[in-house]
């Protein structure tokens, strides 16, 4: 469990940086995956997913 409160807050201090560093970059970002088809977007959520598991592995194991 400790191990997912610290992921989760790694997401947000990584989250609150890009919104704090570059907030018209993010805007942008925001608006760009409004236009992008679902099926695209689904498959980057899924590549994002299989690369975080895998890093995962390779450092925990």
């Amino acid at each position: 469990m400790n191990e997912l409160l610290t992921a989760i807050g790694l997401v947000l201090v990584l989250e609150g940086v890009l919104y704090a560093i570059a907030p018209g970059g993010m805007k942008n970002v925001m608006r760009s995956a409004l236009e992008t088809p679902d099926q695209t977007l689904r498959a980057a959520g899924l590549g994002a997913a299989v690369i975080g598991v895998f890093l995962v592995w390779i450092i925990r194991g």
